[in-house]
Formats: C-alpha cells, structure tokens, sequence
C-alpha cells in the first residue's frame, strides 16, 4: 500500500458475500495529495488506479463531493465490511458518513442501474452485471428505509448467484428489477433532504491543514 492511503476497503463480490472461487478482489480507497500541492498550477490527480490490480483510489476532496452526490460506489465504500487500511482520518471518515446522505441518493442508485441495465443485450445479457445491478437496486432500497446501504446480501445470495449462471429467465430478471424500481420509488425514506455539507467541508479543511 501506498503511504498517502487513509482508506482502503475492499468492495465487489467479496464484500457482497457473492464471491466465487474465480472472483478478483476489488480495493477502493482514499488519499490525500500534499495540501502545497494544490498551490501550483498543476493540480494534483482527482484519482489513480493501483498499485494492486483491481485496485482505485480517489483524492480525499473528489471522494467528498461523489459521496455528497451520493454515488453509489463511493457511499459503499464508507460502508465495506473489509476494511484494509484505515489510518486515524480514514476512521474519522468512515463515522462521518452519515453526513453524505440524502434522498438524493433515490435518484442515483436507480438511475445508475437503470442506465446500465438499457446497456445489456436481452439476447445475450451479461449476467454477471446483470446480478450487481439488482444487487444495487436492493442496496439503494435498504438505504432509504434504514440509512444505510445493503452490503452483505445474505438472504438474496443464492438467488442472486442463480441471477449471474444465468439460469434466471431474462424476463424473471427484469421483473425483479421493475420490483425493485417501483419500491424504491416509493419507499418511505428515513434520509434527510440534503446532506450535512457543513461538517463535510469542515472534515476537509482539517485534513488539509494536517497535510500541510
């Protein structure tokens, strides 16, 4: 690992509980670019990939603002069970996303899904991708109803894999996921109307200020 990384989490199949024999392990995480660095004219990167395969990170303020927007990768990636590397800021981070949270998020988790499912090829679907955006759906669904996204999928594993060999019908598959649309849709959300910027931004300036 890299020594600028306050966060790293595993997420993907091995954090859902959809892993396979075959499965990669997916790493997202944060770093913080040195505070002079942002002086310059040329700005520091907003993201990189690596050093481990399947491995990205994104700049501490682009991650804020993605989790502000509340994009589905970056909330889930506050909320891993598979937490690799977690320095003091990286914990402060993690109990501080319950301030990224919005009914904003209604709209992203079912858009993204929406605009990746028009993506896949009914005569031959990439079932694989077609199980994780279900399994996005029923995540985005949990957290409107209970503040936080479904990581583990516990119950749903089994049909959910069933989803990714492909023996599901392509219509059982879209049935499920109209289901799942309609519900979240409809769902009675427990998440405030705006995200708590305030302590976001207040959580960032302190990293700036250690990393001068």
């Amino acid at each position: 690992m890299v020594d600028d990384l306050i966060l790293s989490a595993v997420v993907g199949s091995r954090a859902y509980g959809l892993d396979t024999a075959d499965s990669d392990t997916d790493r997202r995480g944060v770093f913080v670019a040195p505070t002079e660095d942002f002086w310059r004219l040329d700005k520091p990167v907003t993201h990189r990939d690596g050093p481990l395969p399947e491995q990205f990170s994104w700049e501490v303020e682009r991650f804020c603002r993605l989790a502000l927007e509340a994009n589905p990768t970056v909330l889930e990636c506050l909320w891993s069970p598979i937490v690799e590397v977690c320095t003091p800021e990286g914990q402060r981070l993690r109990d501080l996303r319950g301030a990224f949270l919005s009914r904003r998020a209604h709209r992203t988790f079912t858009g993204y899904a929406d605009a990746q499912f028009r993506r896949l090829d009914p005569a031959a679907p990439k079932w694989k991708q077609a199980m994780h955006l279900i399994r996005l759906l029923l995540s985005g669904l949990h957290l409107v109803r209970h503040g936080d996204p479904l990581l583990q999928v516990g119950p749903y594993r089994d049909r959910l894999l069933a989803v990714r060999r492909g023996e599901v019908p392509w219509e059982r598959v879209t049935a499920w996921r109209a289901e799942l649309t309609a519900e979240l849709a409809g769902a009675r959300s427990v998440l405030p109307e705006q995200p708590d910027r305030r302590a976001v931004e207040e959580f960032l300036i302190d990293v700036r200020r250690e990393h001068l």
